[in-house]
């Protein structure tokens, strides 16, 4: 597996460490911290705060894809990410852009983003041509369904191994289009139409993942519903079990986590590479 990811303007050698990528939502709805930060005002303040706490690369998100929420217009979501993107790309850090719409996903590029990440997996008609050409990194992610539905009843015969092959299909399919693999990640898509169990299965499996697909695992757990269902903690509560369960994606081989909480996973992460990296 290549342990280079070029990133836009950022070329990052996974190697070394696992990179920490900060969730800033500008939107009024996000599941975890929806409306905190929608003004550009304390996007901003959140943005800085996690380049001072460690982070590597900021995610932006200008739609919820929290169970049940509905899809927000291209312009809205266009409204919500762009003055962002503006503000914070001379800060000198990568910058994402959490988005499945291929308009969003063109105007982002030419603002400056990054990355795309993509829990749609770039499969909305247009949206391998709106990145084929740039060099911005690109996130896949597995889901079942859509955010209106995913979680209602997910079946799977196996979900580690179907998981996979929807993951191979789609980066064959970047690749048919020109993507080097060098800009590509990938995401189980944890929480994304699965239950408890099959989060825990893909878990366990991310070093099968990123060995069978050649390519570098991102690892979103950070609040999420089965760190409740495992905990028992109401979201606001988690930081603790989104803490374990990095730490457990990392040491499953996950190149990149997605947190809210920079400050504490950089820690964490810090203490555990310098335990375990040499091992």
């Amino acid at each position: 597996m290549s342990q280079y990811l070029q990133c836009g303007r950022f070329g990052f050698n996974l190697a070394q460490r696992p990179l920490v990528m900060g969730i800033l939502n500008v939107t009024p709805d996000s599941f975890s911290d929806g409306g905190r930060y929608q003004s550009l005002e304390f996007a901003m303040e959140r943005a800085e705060q996690m380049i001072k706490d460690g982070v590597d690369i900021i995610d932006i998100g200008g739609e919820s894809t929290r169970p049940g929420s509905p899809s927000v217009p291209v312009q809205e979501e266009l409204a919500r990410v762009m003055p962002a993107i503006f503000a914070l790309r001379e800060l000198g850090y990568a910058l994402s852009i959490d988005t499945c719409k291929p308009e969003v996903m063109r105007e982002a590029i030419i603002a400056g983003a990054d990355m795309i990440n993509d829990i749609n997996a770039f499969r909305a008609p247009g949206a391998i041509e709106a990145v084929a050409d740039s060099d911005c990194g690109l996130c896949i992610m597995h889901m079942r369904g859509t955010p209106q539905d995913m979680q209602a009843q997910p079946v799977y015969q196996d979900v580690v191994a179907e998981v996979i092959a929807f993951l191979r299909e789609r980066v064959e399919a970047l690749e048919a289009a020109g993507v080097a693999r060098e800009r590509v990640t990938i995401d189980p898509g944890f929480g994304f139409g699965k239950t408890v169990e099959h989060n825990v299965a893909l878990l366990r499996s991310i070093n099968r993942m990123e060995r069978e697909l050649g390519l570098p695992v991102l690892a979103g757990l950070s609040r999420k519903s089965m760190i409740g269902a495992l905990t028992g903690r109401p979201v606001e509560q988690r930081l603790a079990g989104s803490l374990g369960g990095a730490l457990a994606a990392v040491a499953q081989g996950a190149r990149i986590v997605r947190v809210h909480d920079v400050a504490e996973t950089v820690d964490a992460i810090r203490v555990w590479n310098a335990t375990f990296a040499d091992n």
